[in-house]
């Protein structure tokens, strides 16, 4: 039990760098809520959903993290700061990452099978801050989502989810095997900073260069037509009538002639 709980430490400050001790991790309002959470969903499971709620109350009032009782949370499960909600049917694996104001939010019971109405998180799932992840979804192992981004459907291993609706921005797979968070890499937030992020915005961006290329060329095709340009003919332009005297002779032998 004490192994368990040293190594449920050690897995949060290899997550967050700012403590520099296991002593101050203690104080984290996000191991408070998965504690208080623990009791919570033991009595609920029991039956005893007064008391459940009750130690929901109490937890939601210290540590600003609103778990409902019923919900099923792993192992090394860290929420990084407060205004987080978990619903009652979410699942949510090992190793799970929350950071604040992120919701696991439930839709109609109808639309879930069995009564779920909440997502379902697998391993090493970072969700960012604000995140939402709606309704009887699975969100896949290893998978990231990008602060503020709104999730409404199944997500695959190791994507990495971003904008409204969110869209992926890759789509490797996470091979099939156990999944490693301690050699996995961790990307705070779940924002890969230095990547691009919105694909939409990518495209505005390429259509954006298109848009300046073709104005380009357009400036130069004109300038070239400006420098080879021919004069304009015309009598407005000065052009003198013509006046062959030999052809204008032959025109009038033949009107002669006709007559």
């Amino acid at each position: 039990m004490l192994n368990s709980f040293i190594s449920y430490l050690e897995s949060i400050k290899m997550r967050d760098p700012a403590p520099r001790s296991r002593w101050e991790i203690l104080l984290y309002p996000g191991v408070w809520a998965l504690a208080l959470h623990r009791l919570a969903h033991w009595l609920y499971q029991g039956e005893l959903y007064f008391l459940a709620r009750m130690i929901n109350h109490i937890s939601r009032f210290l540590t600003c993290i609103d778990i409902h009782p019923g919900a099923k949370i792993g192992r090394n499960f860290f929420v990084d700061h407060g205004f987080v909600v978990i619903g009652e049917t979410a699942c949510i694996g090992d190793n799970v990452t929350l950071y604040q104001c992120s919701t696991l939010g439930g839709t109609d019971p109808t639309n879930g099978v069995g009564g779920k109405r909440h997502p379902t998180l697998r391993n090493g799932v970072i969700v960012g801050s604000g995140a939402q992840i709606l309704g009887p979804i699975e969100i896949g192992a290893n998978a990231r989502i990008g602060a503020n981004a709104v999730v409404t459907r199944d997500v695959n291993e190791n994507a990495v989810m971003v904008g409204i609706p969110a869209r992926a921005t890759n789509e490797e797979e996470v091979p099939d095997k156990k999944i490693d968070t301690k050699k996995a890499e961790f990307i705070p937030y779940g924002t890969p900073c230095g990547d691009q992020l919105d694909p939409n915005l990518h495209e505005i961006q390429l259509m954006h260069t298109e848009i300046a290329l073709l104005q380009k060329k357009i400036e130069n095709f004109i300038a070239n037509q400006t420098k080879t340009s021919i004069p304009p003919i015309g009598p407005d332009k000065g052009l003198q009538p013509y006046s062959d005297p030999d052809m204008l002779s032959k025109g009038n032998d033949s009107a002669g002639s006709s007559a």
